[in-house]
């Protein structure tokens, strides 16, 4: 976008009664609603790939907490800002997170070594290998939750700032944790969960994430906040509800909710589970997506009553 055009958005915007947020999810900020969305499914994954241990899961969970890193370093555009933002762990969310991550890349790395490399100079249940698993862990329920938070101290943007959201991304993550362990192991890798219990942990906490995403609405459909309110009309009504309706309910909700309906009263494919962890973590993406794209800055300009 030039300059000339990006001046002229801003105007447009500014005219506006509600001027919607472009940083995130937009242009180049796709990237940070990609690297939310990849770190999130990578913390479930490695939760639940160490309830019911499977290597592949947890290597899973690792490549893709590498992706996250790498969106989120695109989405900043220059690297000297990503070591600005590491410096601000005490005041920013962002920050933690961004440690969060490093954190978790070195102690799942150390942990996953021996996995994979027979000779390895440490074993998984030595010294290293629990301080390593530790250390993964830690940082782990910090991705979960801090994308959330980063949100939730938003006051600029009303819709975004609500209590319920930190929960509602741990939601998000253990949701995307199912799915990562149902994808690898319908793919082929050992495992001891079987689908029946993945599928059970899908129901149980979709099930959350639908009464926080409705708690939340109503939240900001009631609360009082014009502009919460706006942001509401916009995913259910506006320039965000065909990416709402058509990938978080339809493909996130509906089509999942039918594949596990088939494989816990029909016969269980594994084809049916790659699809059905493929459509419930794309979903996931889109509820994200499509709550970031549609909060909208508090109004610039105030109406005033007419002089009696």
């Amino acid at each position: 976008m030039s300059t000339a055009t990006s001046y002229e958005k801003l105007i447009e915007d500014l005219r506006a009664d509600f001027r919607p947020q472009r940083s995130w999810g937009a242009g180049r900020g796709i990237f940070m609603v990609i690297g939310h969305f990849v770190v999130g499914v990578a913390a479930g994954g490695w939760l639940f790939a160490l309830l019911y241990p499977s290597r592949a899961g947890l290597a899973l969970a690792f490549v893709l907490a590498g992706l996250g890193g790498i969106a989120h370093l695109i989405n900043l555009g220059r690297p000297g800002r990503f070591w600005r933002m590491m410096m601000q762990p005490g005041r920013s969310w962002v920050a933690r997170g961004f440690w969060g991550l490093s954190l978790f890349l070195i102690g799942a790395f150390l942990y996953l070594v021996p996995f994979w490399i027979a000779e390895a100079p440490w074993q998984s249940g030595a010294l290293i290998g629990q301080l390593a698993l530790g250390l993964s862990l830690i940082a782990m329920i910090i991705l979960m939750g801090y994308m959330g938070f980063v949100y939730s101290s938003s006051k600029a943007i009303p819709f975004w700032n609500s209590p319920l959201h930190p929960a509602l991304y741990v939601a998000y993550a253990l949701r995307g944790g199912v799915a990562c362990l149902l994808l690898v192991q319908a793919f082929g890798a050992q495992g001891t969960a079987t689908f029946h219990e993945l599928l059970l942990w899908w129901i149980g906490i979709s099930a959350l994430v639908v009464a926080f995403f409705a708690l939340e609405m109503h939240g900001a459909w009631t609360g009082g906040n014009a502009a919460a309110k706006h942001s509401v009309q916009q995913l259910f009504a506006g320039r965000m509800a065909i990416a709402f309706y058509g990938g978080t309910l339809a493909l996130g909700l509906l089509v999942p909710a039918g594949l596990v309906w088939w494989g816990l009263y029909g016969q269980t494919s594994l084809m049916a589970m790659a699809l059905l962890a493929l459509a419930s973590a794309l979903g996931d993406f889109f509820m994200k997506y499509t709550t970031i794209r549609a909060g909208v800055h508090l109004p610039v300009w105030t109406r005033l009553a007419p002089h009696r």
